[in-house]
């Protein structure tokens, strides 16, 4: 079937400019861990807690995602990546690592678990680059946008999907997150949130999925039928062609989500699924429930909804819709507890709290917005103070990786703001030396005049052994256990821009 969207797209967006009034629109927050908890079928199993009581360190390129997650002791200790800024093509690149398994051109989360990405901020978007979950469980990702990911054209990623799971992946709640296309599979696109090859335990919650031929699925084809327990609830799906989702095998509980303007078909259960549907909002849309495009049969059970504008086809050998008068065909046992809005305010609470940059308001299953009980702050920067004891970086000796023209490994140690080093490139490593062992714990990373805030993520290496004794983002002081050591190493894994440091001092204490 074709998906053609892109024509549709100037009067859709039109339109979501009119519906967008309906609610106002909240001011974005910022957290450094994941605020509130996961619902729905991702709290089975065990629960989905991301990367709480870990590490939390800031990345604004996808190389510095990568390279917290390869800077991790193992590749299941906790860690919650902040992320600000756009991530795109041109600064993603693989990191190697022994926690990790990373690729170019894609936010790879392969063969890992225990991680939050939270965007923060001013917003994080992943432009034309998609988030792969693979072979890992207990993941989080709130808060950010992904759009535009083509699996044709240029530049391709993911295989198109903004966030694809597949094989043996556990425990994943996506929330307040905005997936959106500029067309359908003939424009380069593919889905927006697809699951395959033994996903379970997902739930995708207040977010927003818009201009795509295809909204997700779960299970590649009526074979793969190793997938289920997903929830999806107050999210957004507006200009979708079908798949809200496409759900092969398996169980899902959909409720509280607004649909608008699916122009070929919603909700697609088959080869023997089975959905409860209920509470939620159809408007100006077409087939929104059935079994669609196959003569294997998936079955729902229906209560609550509104169906507003909403148009039928007949049946056939291979389309079974749901209406005019839709009717439970089995029965669902939901394992969790939840609350339901009326379906007649999904429209409004759904546009006040769904997608990136809202927030991260919720319903009280009252109809109304509120904000989650847990919701930390941004943490207060570290600062660069002058520390007491003696400053054991001068007089000593310093080397490093390439550095660009007109600096000099000398300049982090002489005490003169007003020269420094910079990596020949984005990133690189500069070391301070001894011809004895110091004992280090404290070091203090100073950046020179008009290049503060450069540096994103980095690692404090021991150049005697390798062993990393802290990673983080952001220049200023960085304490760790205390280490006899001849060479110190920070290694600058992602910055935005050129990073510059005037100084590098080192301190017993």
């Amino acid at each position: 079937m074709r998906r053609v969207v892109a024509l549709r797209l100037q009067a859709a967006l039109a339109t979501a400019a009119i519906a967008g009034t309906i609610g106002m629109v909240l001011p974005g927050i910022q957290a450094s861990a994941a605020s509130g908890s996961a619902t729905g079928y991702a709290t089975s199993n065990g629960g989905t807690t991301g990367g709480s009581g870990g590490q939390t360190v800031r990345a604004t390129t996808g190389t510095a995602i990568h390279a917290a997650l390869c800077s991790r002791a193992s590749s299941s200790t906790p860690i919650t990546i902040e992320v600000e800024g756009t991530i795109n093509h041109g600064n993603t690149s693989k990191v190697s690592g022994g926690s990790c398994n990373t690729a170019d051109g894609v936010i790879e989360l392969k063969q890992i678990s225990n991680v939050t990405i939270i965007g923060v901020g001013n917003g994080a978007v992943f432009d034309q680059l998609g988030i792969h979950i693979r072979e890992a469980g207990n993941i989080i990702i709130q808060n950010v946008t992904v759009r535009n990911v083509k699996k044709s054209g240029s530049p391709t990623s993911n295989g198109g999907d903004a966030i694809g799971m597949e094989s043996d992946v556990r425990n994943v709640w996506v929330d307040h997150v905005t997936l959106e296309a500029s067309g359908g599979e003939s424009e380069g696109f593919d889905g927006l949130f697809d699951m395959k090859n033994n996903t379970q335990y997902v739930t995708l919650s207040y977010s927003i999925l818009r201009n795509s031929g295809r909204g997700g699925l779960i299970g590649s084809s009526e074979s793969d039928l190793s997938n289920g327990f997903i929830t999806f609830h107050h999210n957004l799906y507006e200009n979708i062609d079908s798949r809200t989702p496409l759900l092969r095998g398996g169980i899902a509980h959909i409720y509280n989500n607004f649909y608008i303007n699916l122009n070929e078909s919603g909700i697609n259960s088959r080869a023997g699924a089975r959905a409860k549907v209920e509470n939620n909002y159809f408007k100006d849309s077409k087939d929104v429930l059935g079994t669609f495009y196959t003569d294997e049969a998936g079955y729902w059970q229906v209560s609550g909804n509104t169906f507003d504008n909403v148009t039928w086809s007949s049946p056939g050998s291979e389309n079974n819709p749901a209406g005019p008068n839709p009717q439970s065909n089995t029965t669902v046992s939901i394992p969790y507890s939840y609350s339901l809005d009326g379906a007649g305010c999904v429209p409004d609470i759904v546009r006040q709290t769904a997608g990136a940059n809202k927030g991260l308001q919720v319903s009280n299953g009252n109809c109304s917005p509120q904000t989650p009980t847990a919701t930390p702050t941004s943490p207060t920067p570290t600062a660069s103070p002058t520390p007491g004891g003696t400053n054991l970086s001068i007089g000593a000796g310093s080397d490093g990786s390439s550095k660009g023209d007109g600096t000099s490994y000398g300049n982090v140690r002489d005490g003169d703001m007003s020269t420094y080093w910079s990596p020949a490139g984005s990133t690189g490593d500069i070391s301070i030396k001894w011809g004895s062992a110091k004992t280090v714990s404290r070091i203090i990373i100073r950046e020179a005049s008009g290049a503060t805030g450069a540096i994103g993520s980095w690692q404090v290496i021991n150049g005697d052994t390798g062993a990393v004794l802290k990673s983080g983002s952001g220049a200023g002081a960085i304490t760790f256990a205390p280490t006899s050591l001849s060479k110190i190493t920070f290694r600058i894994a992602g910055s935005t821009g050129t990073p510059k440091v005037a100084e590098f001092e080192t301190y017993a204490g």
